[in-house]
């Protein structure tokens, strides 16, 4: 459990970093479009909703199924979901009230299970330990692009 608990208290250090720090943006720059085919501030913190989405059923699916494929068309998830309409503080506080619940879920994985695996859309086989690792770094990337840009 020692990888699990040192991940989610890394999740946990970057959601309270992160969050006084989205409520500051001002709505307008939040919501500010650069052009049409590139996702605003807004856009980008739908995009770790549906990544928090999805590994949250890699998480769980992966714990009891034989190398299940969870996958997504984030394009279509972000344009579908309407991120960009979606009122500044609903979606600031879904994005916390989830990833809240993701670092539950990670405190909870059974050693036993953190080398089972998940497919990826490529075809390729990774552990849920991976996709635990690899979903807290995409979180950084985004959110520093977000909070950086």
């Amino acid at each position: 459990m020692a990888i699990q608990i040192s991940n989610a208290q890394q999740l946990k250090n970057i959601l309270e970093h992160a969050l006084p720090r989205l409520k500051e943006i001002e709505a307008t720059e939040f919501a500010y479009k650069i052009n049409a085919s590139t996702w605003s501030k807004k856009e980008i913190l739908g995009h770790l909703i549906d990544s928090a989405t999805n590994n949250h059923q890699r998480f769980i699916h992966g714990q009891f199924e034989n190398a299940p494929m969870i996958s997504y068309d984030q394009n279509q998830w972000v344009e579908k979901s309407k991120y960009q309409e979606m009122d500044k503080e609903i979606l600031i506080n879904f994005w916390y009230s989830y990833n809240t619940h993701l670092i539950y879920v990670v405190q909870n994985i059974p050693d036993n299970t953190l080398q089972n695996k998940c497919t990826m859309r490529d075809g390729s086989l990774v552990t849920i330990e991976f996709l635990i690792g690899d979903y807290i770094a995409h979180l950084e990337h985004h959110l520093s692009q977000i909070l950086n840009r």
